[in-house]
């Protein structure tokens, strides 16, 4: 007897569903970083220093650290399966969006709204004792507002991402799960490069600052990531259909399914590596574009310019799709011809991009290259995962090229400073490189949890590893704004006693030592990687052995 297909089984239809999975995660991943790239516009516009920012970026963490609910998460997912936390994801982080939104736009200076939060939460009983309170007395009210707002998307968007990790286990275990989590969260990662480029377009456009609008264009797109859950959801249940597949587990969760997973220390050295290396990566992203604008001189461009329009934004982002698109199929395709066309067409697209990025003469366009090697080194890192393995090594490897990439920023990139060519090209190399070492986590990382856990738990397990990640992305967004205000007493001096404008301090720091410390995680997560080959070796995990079941 024939064994009947499933959705699962026709490849079309199951990359259709990490589509819309990617796609969401794409829109999550711009609203992440929407004010990274205006870090300076906050300081100038709201009165945000480095504290203040760094305060309310680390804010998005906070519940799921402190509050544990991303350990909560693990249990819905487990509980509730794929399709109710997935729109529940939804929801949640477009509410916590709104909210940020608010905080930001002009509506909120002079309401009682404003006065309640500049009176209030200046000191949280027990948290502040700790010194991890969200909070802090001299608070922007704004930013005390986005805070919240970010906690609530926090929570929306983590739990996304272990919803989004366990649909792929769902959809294509056995198979190319590798190649699968590579190719989504390259997709998703071009939201950086979208956020670099449209979040400064939208504060300035009309010549008019509004620090809103870049809000508002992240809202709209979370809308958006709402309705690509809605559409999986159907996907999803029609699948369930025709496996007899039940969402709800068969066996209900239990506490003790937590302590199966803790006790694996193939587990613990897996969570410990995400913590390192994302920790060196997210915070890094919120402060990057400053940092830049710090370590290069940059001459804007004349005024009514083509270089200075709007149009050039449009052109250059349509220039990043070609760049994409091109390198993600060259990994699709077999004719050798087709194969070198779509390369050339890449590599060109990517000159010109970096091209534009120097004549526009700003630090937002230069960083949103980040991702564009990793979309097209990733899918191959997959297949090589999926098909020869190797997990454990590209993880180690990963963490030289992220240790090489930040301490080139904190000790080369400044020498550059006055070279208006050299500067760029060192910085367009490192960024590229830094991007493609990022690509080696969810290619050989993420495909391995499914080998160290149960079936039954794989979402709390990822619940777990995401919630231990948290830790460092709620710990060192604060710490890099505290480090810079510590290692540049007199910028916060002569921005205290008004020697400089708030615009001239936000592009006086010396960023030297955050990058140092950035660097000391990468050693880390480089000595933990060559443990946990060593354990992979002796206890047989299957780390290093493919994913594709022959």
């Amino acid at each position: 007897m024939t064994e009947k297909l499933t959705l699962r089984d026709n490849a079309a239809v199951r990359w259709a569903a990490l589509l819309l999975l990617a796609l969401a995660m794409f829109c999550s991943y711009i609203f992440m970083d929407i004010l990274s790239p205006i870090k300076d516009l906050m300081q100038s516009e709201r009165g945000w220093d480095s504290l203040a920012f760094g305060t309310m970026q680390g804010s998005e963490t906070f519940l799921n650290v402190f509050v544990f609910f991303l350990i909560f998460a693990g249990i819905i997912l487990d509980k509730m399966g794929v399709r109710f936390t997935a729109l529940l994801s939804g929801g949640v982080m477009l509410i916590g969006a709104v909210i940020k939104w608010y905080a930001v736009a002009e509506g909120f200076k002079g309401s009682g709204l404003e006065a309640w939060f500049t009176n209030n939460l200046n000191y949280i009983p027990g948290f502040d004792e700790l010194g991890i309170s969200p909070f802090y007395q001299g608070m922007p009210a704004s930013a005390k507002l986005a805070a919240v707002g970010f906690m609530i998307f926090g929570c929306g968007v983590e739990m996304a991402g272990i919803t989004v990790s366990r649909g792929i286990v769902k959809w294509f275990k056995g198979r190319e799960i590798a190649l699968a989590m590579g190719s989504e969260m390259a997709l998703a990662r071009l939201g950086v490069a979208t956020c670099m480029i449209f979040s400064p377009f939208f504060a300035k456009l009309g010549g008019q600052v509004d620090v809103s609008r870049s809000v508002a264009f992240g809202v709209v797109l979370l809308m958006i990531a709402l309705i690509m859950f809605i559409v999986y959801f159907f996907m999803d249940k029609k699948l369930d259909a025709q496996t007899g597949e039940a969402e709800e587990k068969d066996e209900p969760f239990k506490i003790k399914d937590i302590g199966k997973i803790l006790s694996s220390g193939g587990f613990w050295l897996v969570a410990l590596l995400c913590v390192l290396y994302y920790s060196a990566i997210f915070p890094f992203q919120k402060y990057a574009v400053n940092m830049l604008q710090c370590n290069l001189s940059f001459t804007p461009p004349a005024e009514g310019s083509f270089w200075a329009g709007n149009t050039v934004t449009i052109i250059q982002y349509c220039i990043m799709l070609v760049v994409a698109a091109t390198a993600f199929a060259f990994n699709f395709t077999s004719k050798k011809s087709l194969k070198t066309l779509l390369l050339t067409i890449s590599v060109i697209g990517l000159v010109v991009f970096c091209y534009m990025g120097y004549m526009r003469q700003s630090a937002e366009t230069i960083f949103a290259v980040f991702p564009l090697l990793a979309v097209g080194i990733t899918p191959i890192l997959g297949k090589v995962v999926d098909n020869k393995g190797k997990a454990a090594s590209m993880l180690m490897f990963g963490s030289i090229l992220l240790i090489v990439c930040h301490l080139t920023f904190a000790f080369i990139l400044p020498l550059f400073k006055d070279s208006a060519i050299g500067g760029v090209l060192i910085a367009y190399v490192t960024i590229l490189i830094l991007g493609a070492s990022f690509s080696l986590v969810p290619a050989s990382l993420w495909p391995s949890v499914p080998k160290l856990v149960d079936q039954k738990v794989i979402g709390s397990a990822y619940a777990l590893i995401f919630w231990i990640q948290n830790i460092g992305l709620w710990l060192f967004p604060l710490l890099i704004g505290k480090v810079l205000d510590n290692t540049n007493p007199q910028v916060v001096n002569d921005l205290k006693n008004h020697v400089i404008t708030p615009e001239q301090a936000a592009v006086s720091y010396n960023y030297t030592w955050p990058l140092v410390m950035l660097a000391c995680l990468g050693v880390a997560a480089l000595i933990i990687g060559i443990i946990l080959k060593r354990v992979d070796k002796v206890k047989g995990l299957g780390l290093e052995l493919p994913n594709v079941q022959q």
